[in-house]
């Protein structure tokens, strides 16, 4: 009877997320803060329709896991490099002042210092979800602004690994040797979990990923994914880590695989669920008369984060010798506490670093600030401007109209080549390499390496899934080839497409003839028919012919 207890716990918590969620959009909300808000009004501090059991809290436990598992798909070496200076410095900087003022603003009340350094290391991370979803909704993650508060973003995601080991050296008991000793034991368990990963990651899950057996078959390669996200996380805890952190480093490793992308697709509708199902049972912990009772002190804690994360970034920026307007516009972005901080503050909590108050402080003050994100990134761009005039009103107007175009600058211009057989290939040899980027998209790992032999960027996944045309870059894409023969999926894909990047030029194959109107209906510019086209072929070589054969007029 228990385990259907925890089943209608889960039913109640999906549904008031689905509901305050639509609600949320409608208000131009991000989706997030409504399941933050159903947690909050299901929870046991307010209506009681969930209760906060074990095992739900197991299952948002796994629901970050996949959210950093994910996340740590996103990165590689190439990626961190391309990212350059400003934001590996800044994100690297932005940490450790956020770290050390947070931690000293603490102690100055009186905090123990293992709380204070708690409090210092949960303000630290800003919202990846909230910010990123925000900045592609406004096409501004190509303004400069953009492109910093994303830098940023990832190098915190990537400390989110040490402020957990972190915390969890706050929590240990014993003396200063028993406490480095135990710091000793979890730093080589990391040495050895990561030597393990990689292991595996870099060759027997490419390898599995990459068989003729499994790539034939759609079913495998997801079960594959989700072994992979759930093991790397359960072998983590095993360890006694945190099951985010081995997730994370999973992630990571499997980066550098060209299955990445389709990987990443796999485990993407399992991850949304767990994901609300982590921060809903996260607003479970809210409430609300807790929140009205100590009103003055939260708002204050919410002024403080948010200023002061504002100058810390902007004054981080401006170090890095960017403008006034963007360094100000990139704190405005991430001027919040992050969907990790809940992480971090429930590790906290559970090994009594923080009391409880001090804990629902922190969560009261998280979900608020979560709510103003939305109008912080929007208001972002002439934020930063407004605060730049007032800092130094007697700035040109040529270095403002210097500073739009150098935000609004574009990229070279992409060229998508979906499905590199011969036909992909035929048409990719007619690209001009100096002006466009050649991204490939395709499942089959024998097409990847050809596509890699002609230095192109490649992607395995299969392109009917939006997840998969994001990650390929289809939004900054010009023109996209669809050379598929399956006209099924090319309608799918076509849609996607049009959904994703409306203004794109869109070439599409057409195996028959009988499916070309309903490309051409579906969003396709120009559509290039097999039957059509050899049909052409065929008869300019029987002309060709016919013509040698011709006999020669006898007069």
């Amino acid at each position: 009877m228990q385990s259907w207890n925890v089943l209608f716990d889960v039913m109640m918590l999906l549904t008031a997320a689905m509901v305050f969620g639509i609600i949320c959009e409608r208000l131009k909300q991000n989706a997030i803060i409504g399941y933050l808000l159903a947690g909050v009004v299901v929870g046991p501090n307010a209506l009681n329709l969930a209760s906060k059991s074990e095992h739900v809290d197991v299952l948002a436990e796994l629901g970050v896991s996949m959210l950093l598992f994910t996340i740590g798909l996103e990165f590689s070496l190439k990626r961190l490099r391309n990212l350059g200076k400003v934001s590996l410095i800044g994100g690297a900087l932005q940490v450790i002042f956020t770290l050390v003022l947070g931690t000293l603003i603490s102690a100055l009340f009186n905090l123990p210092i293992p709380a204070a350094i708690a409090i210092g290391a949960m303000v630290t991370p800003s919202s990846t979800a909230c910010v990123l979803r925000i900045l592609f909704q406004r096409a501004e993650l190509d303004a400069v602004h953009g492109r910093n508060a994303l830098g940023i973003l990832l190098i915190q995601d990537i400390a989110v690994v040490p402020l957990i080991i972190i915390i969890t050296m706050l929590g240990k008991e014993g003396n200063a040797s028993e406490v480095v000793y135990q710091a000793a034991t979890t730093f080589a368990y990391v040495l050895l979990l990561f030597g393990s990963f990689y292991l595996l990651f870099n060759y027997v899950v490419p390898w599995l990923l990459g068989s003729k057996l499994i790539a034939q078959n759609r079913e495998l390669p997801i079960l594959i994914a989700v072994v992979v996200a759930f093991a790397s996380a359960w072998a983590a805890h095993i360890a006694g880590l945190s099951p985010a952190i081995g997730a994370f480093v999973a992630g990571i490793l499997l980066a550098a695989s060209p299955f990445a992308t389709q990987v990443r697709s796999d485990v993407a509708s399992l991850k949304t669920i767990l994901v609300t199902l982590f921060f809903s049972a996260v607003g479970m912990f809210a409430d609300v008369h807790w929140l009205v009772n100590n009103l003055p002190l939260v708002l204050a804690v919410v002024a403080a984060i948010i200023i002061g994360k504002t100058f810390i970034i902007g004054g981080i920026m401006r170090l890095l010798k960017q403008s006034r307007a963007d360094a100000l516009a990139t704190g405005l972005c991430l001027a919040q506490v992050g969907e990790f901080s809940f992480v971090l503050a429930s590790a906290a909590k559970g090994l009594n670093v923080i009391s409880d108050d001090l804990f629902m402080l922190m969560i009261s003050a998280t979900i608020i600030t979560l709510f103003v994100t939305p109008y912080l990134v929007a208001a972002a761009p002439q934020g930063g401007y407004y605060i730049n005039k007032i800092i130094k009103p007697a700035i040109l107007s040529s270095k403002i109209q210097n500073t739009e175009n150098a935000s609004q600058a574009k990229k070279l211009p992409n060229a998508i080549i979906i499905g590199f057989g011969p036909a992909g290939q035929a048409v990719s040899s007619v690209v001009p390499l100096e002006s466009y980027n050649v991204v490939v998209v395709d499942l089959n790992p024998q097409n990847i390496k050809e596509a890699k032999n002609h230095k192109f960027e490649m992607h395995i996944g299969n392109a009917s899934h939006a997840e998969v045309l994001t990650h390929a870059g289809i939004t900054s894409a010009e023109i996209i080839m669809v050379t598929l023969p399956d006209p099924g999926i090319t309608l799918l894909i076509i849609q996607q497409i049009r959904t994703l990047n409306p203004g794109a030029h869109l070439i599409v194959r057409s195996r028959y003839h009988r499916y070309d109107s309903s490309l051409l209906k579906a969003g396709a510019n120009i559509v290039v028919g097999d039957e059509i086209e050899v049909g052409k072929s065929l008869a300019r070589h029987v002309q060709e012919k016919m013509c040698l054969l011709e006999p020669e007029n006898v007069s």
